[in-house]
């Protein structure tokens, strides 16, 4: 131990306490910032909703970054990008939704643009015209998630939130029915169309309405649907009337319904399937229990004739025509216009003046209707004829009507249907008789009688002038010199009247009334009318006998006192027995 005290003493380690690492206060600040950023992404990614890409066929009003999308006038999305489709065919939209509506993006899903629309039936998207277009949306029901969506051009009629029950409607014509048609009920409007299409053997069209709560209600199985659309104008004892649903109905169509009042039934389930009647008459009529057809065959043109028109007996709507056309004849290879009608029972029974004729009527099995039926063919003449019902509009209706003089007849009840006698009709019946008249006035010799009226009227032109020219002969020759003689023999009578013999008197005066008529003559002969009765002629004839009856009274008398002078002294001499 002393032998080490003089050397150097080694140091011995010692165990020093590690120095804790201090971080600086200057990075306090950047890492709450990162901390605090990470907080908001991871928040905001938690919050942030899903992407989702809709098509459109034009991409008209939209933009990216200021067109939102709109659920019950609430913002839940923001366009973000606007470009075409792969094939250019389409315009794809991408927008980001809020997280909130993720649950609501099912499968069946709705959207579709929001813009100012001017229709017949209404304006819709005003408030764009300031705002700008969105994009409505509306929810589906489905489970199904999806994030890729087809938009839709036209507005959806009806939400899936609004109360009410859609009814399907068949027609055979979609007539002026389209989106937004509004449906009445007891004139009050209680929904509207939402969509239509055809069948699917294109037979015919179906139209889909929805009836708003709480007037879905009164929609029963034996509802009627009809259109409503126009006016209906009707003539009867009381003037016109006119009938209309609405306005709106006159510019747009419509279509009304009513349930008949034929007992409690059961309401309507959603998507039940009713018959689109062309008017309320129609929709309105009782149920054809028994309804009996026949056929009928005519020469006459069908022009005016169409389904529907109606059939009358007497005057009294009992059925209609159900069928127009024509038919082949094997046994005269021709064709012939076919009608085929059908009479409805209760119209029948609904004529009956009172409640005994209508308990009658009703109580008619088929076999005695048919008996019935019969016996008015064969015994009384009932027939089928065609009658015009308008003669504005030219259309044809079917009578029935009693013709006791028409051929015997009677109906086939082996035939199916059965044929029912037919006489013409009155318009027919007249171009028969004028076609008679026409043919007999083309049989009449016009020529050879326009040749003899033509030598007939040169012979009387032949006659008159030279009737004319004897009256002139006479009026300028005879006539003095009767008037001469004339006054001669009245001074020799005035002096010899007591001498003068009963020949010389009825001279005198056939002379007087010869002058008188010829004078009459040659005074109305101006005026006459010239034919071979006219009386001109005739007292042209008269006239002319009484001159040749005078001038040879005259001759005679001359002739008289030639032989004997002496009798104007001594009178005439009495004649020996």
């Amino acid at each position: 131990m002393a032998e080490n005290t003089g050397m150097t003493s080694i140091p011995q380690a010692e165990s020093v306490p590690e120095r804790k690492y201090r971080v600086s206060a200057v990075w306090i600040i950047p890492i709450v910032a990162a901390l605090a950023g990470a907080g908001i992404a991871v928040q905001r990614y938690l919050s942030e909703g899903p992407e989702i890409r809709i098509t459109f066929q034009t991409g008209e009003g939209l933009e990216a970054g200021k067109t939102v999308v709109k659920y019950k006038e609430v913002e839940i999305g923001t366009v973000t990008k606007v470009n075409l489709t792969d094939n250019h065919a389409r315009v794809l939209v991408t927008a980001k939704m809020e997280k909130s509506v993720e649950g609501m993006l099912d499968n069946d899903a709705r959207f579709w643009v929001v813009r100012p629309r001017v229709t017949l039936s209404g304006v819709s998207g005003l408030g764009t015209l300031f705002s700008g277009s969105y994009i409505g949306f509306e929810p589906g029901k489905s489970r199904e998630k999806r994030r890729a969506f087809v938009g839709r051009e036209i507005p959806p009629a009806v939400t899936r939130d609004r109360p009410g029950r859609e009814f399907v409607l068949r027609s055979d014509t979609l007539g002026s029915i389209g989106i937004g048609t509004p449906v009445y009920f007891r004139r009050l409007a209680v929904g509207d169309v939402v969509a239509f299409d055809l069948e699917q053997g294109g037979h015919s069209v179906e139209v889909r309405i929805f009836v708003n709560a709480p007037y879905d209600r009164f929609v029963t199985s034996d509802t009627r649907f009809w259109e409503a659309s126009g006016i209906d104008v009707s003539a009867g004892s009381e003037g016109i009337s006119v009938r209309t649903e609405s306005l709106t109905a006159l510019l747009v169509g419509g279509i009304a319904f009513e349930t008949p009042p034929s007992g409690p039934a059961a309401e309507a389930g959603p998507n039940t399937a009713f018959t689109l009647f062309r008017d309320r008459k129609a929709a309105l009529a009782p149920a054809q229990k028994e309804v009996l057809r026949y056929v009928i065959r005519t020469r006459e043109s069908l022009r005016g004739l169409s389904v529907g028109a109606p059939v009358q007996f007497l005057g009294m709507p009992i059925g209609e025509v159900v069928g127009v056309g024509l038919e082949f004849n094997r046994e005269t290879q021709d064709l012939r216009p076919r009608v085929e009608i059908q009479t409805f029972t209760y119209q029948v029974a609904d004529q009956m003046a009172t409640k005994e004729s209508q308990a009658i009527q009703k109580s008619l099995t088929p076999e005695t209707r048919r008996d019935l039926m019969q016996k008015m063919v064969v015994e009384k003449g009932l027939r089928a004829q065609l009658r015009t019902g308008s003669l504005l509009s030219g259309q044809l209706y079917v009578a029935f009507d009693y013709f006791p003089d028409a051929p015997k007849a009677r109906i086939d009840w082996a035939k199916d249907p059965p044929e029912f006698p037919v006489v013409p009709g009155r318009m027919t019946e007249i171009e028969e008789k004028i076609r008679s008249i026409v043919a007999k006035l083309d049989n009449v010799p016009v020529e050879e009688i326009g040749s003899g009226v033509k030598k007939a009227v040169g012979s009387l032109d032949n006659a008159l002038q030279s009737a004319t020219r004897t009256m002139n002969r006479v009026e300028g020759e005879t006539l003095p010199e009767a008037k001469k003689t004339l006054a001669t023999l009245e001074r020799t009578l005035a002096r010899f009247d007591g001498e003068v013999v009963p020949e010389l008197k009825r001279t005198l005066e056939d002379l007087r009334r010869a002058i008188v008529s010829a004078e009459r003559v040659l005074a109305n002969t101006d005026n006459a009318i010239l034919g071979p009765d006219a009386p001109v002629q005739q007292e042209l004839r008269d006239a002319m006998r009484e001159v040749t009856r005078a001038a040879r009274a005259v001759r005679t008398l001359a002739d008289s006192l030639e032989r004997n002078p002496e009798a104007l002294i001594r009178g005439k001499t009495q004649e020996k027995p």
